[in-house]
C-alpha cells in the first residue's frame, strides 16, 4: 500500500476513533443527567433504570453497558463533584497559595454542587461511595477513580515546604477525605445548623493539618 493511502487510512481510523469516544462520553453524560434530574423529581428510590433510559433516549442494554448498576450512576455523581473541587485545587496550585486557603476553596465547590442537590440524595451518595469503597478494600473491584480531593495539594505543599518532611501526605489524604465524607453527610443531616459547611470541615481539616506537621514522625 503506497504511504500516502497507508497514512489517510490511519488517520480516516484515528478520527472514527475519536468520534466514537467522543459519543461513548456524551452518552455517558446524557444518563448521569437523565438520572440527576428524575432524582431530583421524583427521589432516588422510586427511580428505575427504564425510567432514566427512557430519559436518556437509549437502550436497556446501552445503560449496562456504561453502569452495571443504578447505584453506579451515583458512584459516578459523587466523583464529578470531587472531580470539578480537584480541578480548583489544580489552579490554585499554579499561585502562590496557601494550603487551607485552597482547601477552603475546594470544599467551597463541593458545597456549590450540594445545594443544587436534594439533601437525601446528597446521603445516598456518600453512602453509596461507603460502599463501593468497601467494594474495591474486598477486592471485588479496582479502584480506577480519583476521588482523592486533596493528595496533590498535600504533595506539592511538601514539596514546597509548607508541609513538613515528616508527614505521611497519603494518610493525611485519607483522613482528609474520611472528613469530607462525614461532613458531607453531617451537613446532609442539619447537624451543622447555619454553618456553612465549607467553613466547618475546613478548620477540621487544618486542625489536622496542625497535628500531623507538630507532631514528629514515628
Amino acid at each position: 500500500m503506497p504511504k500516502r493511502v497507508s497514512t489517510a487510512v490511519a488517520d480516516g481510523g484515528q478520527r472514527r476513533a475519536s468520534f466514537q469516544r467522543a459519543r461513548s462520553h456524551e452518552t455517558k453524560r446524557a444518563l448521569v443527567q437523565a438520572a440527576m434530574a428524575l432524582w431530583r423529581t421524583n427521589g432516588y428510590a422510586k427511580t428505575t433504570v427504564a425510567d432514566i433510559c427512557r430519559a436518556a433516549g437509549v437502550s436497556r442494554a446501552l445503560f449496562y453497558f456504561y453502569f452495571p448498576a443504578k447505584e453506579d450512576i451515583l458512584f459516578e455523581v459523587g466523583l464529578l463533584s470531587t472531580r470539578a473541587a480537584q480541578q480548583k485545587v489544580r489552579s490554585l496550585l499554579r499561585t502562590d497559595y496557601d494550603v487551607e486557603s485552597v482547601i477552603g476553596e475546594a470544599l467551597r465547590s463541593l458545597e456549590r454542587s450540594m445545594v443544587r442537590n436534594p439533601r437525601d440524595l446528597i446521603v445516598e451518595t456518600i453512602l453509596e461511595g461507603y460502599r463501593q469503597q468497601h467494594r474495591i478494600l474486598a477486592g471485588e473491584r479496582t479502584d480506577d477513580t480519583d476521588a482523592d480531593m486533596f493528595g496533590e495539594l498535600f504533595t506539592q505543599a511538601q514539596r514546597d515546604g509548607k508541609l513538613a518532611a515528616h508527614v505521611d501526605v497519603a494518610h493525611l489524604s485519607h483522613l482528609a477525605r474520611m472528613h469530607v465524607s462525614e461532613g458531607v453527610r453531617h451537613w446532609a443531616a442539619g447537624t451543622f445548623g447555619q454553618k456553612p459547611f465549607a467553613e466547618v470541615v475546613a478548620a477540621d481539616i487544618a486542625a489536622l493539618i496542625n497535628g500531623f506537621n507538630t507532631r514528629p514522625g514515628r
